[in-house]
């Protein structure tokens, strides 16, 4: 199969998309999974940059809303959990529970690996399902010993999420927990 793809940027290519999404070399060095180095080098260059990083800025420089879709914002909660399937992030959920508000934002299209599923916009007792899903059963047998094992006094999701990372032995979902 053949592809449009432009397969070689020159220096000031590279230099014109940079800016034109807004991006600092920092920025790019991180979207890249580069140092800022390698970026200086490709922005002050005289032969042509050539590899993934082309078909990468090429994608962004016509689809500059992606880089708006993968961006973190700044975390404006008290506390923010990050949904995980293996190293990919799906869910960003900010909580704070003194309001009980709860705000997420989606990185994966697919309902099966975000944390509400179709739910754009969960509220605070679906956050609390959400994490007690993320735990074994409050009906489980030998809870107490389990409880136990994990140094809780009593069963709280939180908790026990923070002590587990969220980690169910039938998948590869975990979560994050930052304050």
């Amino acid at each position: 199969m053949e592809y449009a793809l432009q397969r070689a940027l020159t220096a000031t290519d590279i230099k014109l998309i940079r800016k034109k999404l807004k991006i600092t070399q920092s920025n790019l060095a991180e979207l890249a999974g580069v140092s800022v180095k390698t970026v200086e080098r490709w922005e002050s260059g005289q032969t042509e940059v050539k590899g993934p990083i082309v078909t990468l800025l090429c994608i962004l420089r016509e689809h500059p809303g992606i880089l708006g879709e993968l961006e973190i914002h700044p975390q404006k909660s008290p506390l923010r959990l990050r949904y995980y399937f293996k190293k990919q992030l799906c869910t960003v959920i900010d909580v704070d529970d003194r309001e009980r508000q709860v705000e997420i934002k989606n990185y994966v299209s697919d309902p099966l690996y975000r944390a509400f599923g179709v739910n754009e916009h969960p509220d605070y007792e679906e956050y609390e399902e959400f994490l007690e899903s993320r735990c074994f059963p409050r009906t489980r047998d030998k809870m107490k010993l389990i409880l136990r094992d994990l140094n809780l006094p009593f069963y709280d999701p939180f908790l026990i999420i923070e002590k587990t990372g969220g980690r169910m032995a039938e998948d590869d979902f975990w979560i994050q927990i930052e304050r």
